[in-house]
């Protein structure tokens, strides 16, 4: 009887230790993605396209999912973006909120969050869905559907 306590007490400090261990990684991974985001929409609201798209993966594999519209690449998305927002003015200013951001492993994580634009004479917005994926030091966009 003696053992099996000795047993029970040593698994649950084991999990209680792994659980801590586990919400620590998820916070820095999530404080990680945030960066990036904030990265983007400073990017963004200093009139870069470019910088703006430095979350993204570059790859052809990237996918960019908005209206009916279905993007599979990173040149086309940026030559996308440049088309439909070719001045300041029509980048306006860029926040994202409502984030919410869940790690699904060490290498990987899902975001949905809001987004808005303020323009003179108009205020577009919508929701997003994010996944992201770790690349050796950095996270990427590799999957952005925005309606």
């Amino acid at each position: 009887m003696k053992n099996l306590l000795l047993l029970l007490t040593f698994i649950l400090s084991a999990s209680t230790i792994s659980f801590a261990q586990e919400n620590k990684r998820d916070a820095k991974i999530a404080a990680q993605i945030r960066q990036v985001m904030d990265a983007q929409t400073t990017a963004w609201n200093a009139g870069s396209i470019d910088g703006f798209m430095n979350g993204y993966w570059n790859s052809p594999d990237l996918v960019f999912v908005s209206s009916d519209n279905v993007t599979k690449g990173w040149q086309p998305t940026i030559e996308r973006y440049k088309k439909n927002y070719d001045s300041k003015a029509k980048m306006g200013v860029l926040t994202f909120s409502d984030l919410e951001i869940e790690v699904l492993s060490k290498n990987a994580a899902v975001v949905l969050g809001s987004w808005a634009l303020q323009r003179e004479g108009d205020a577009p917005h919508g929701k997003f869905t994010l996944i992201f994926r770790k690349f050796k030091d950095d996270w990427k966009i590799v999957h952005d559907h925005t309606s």
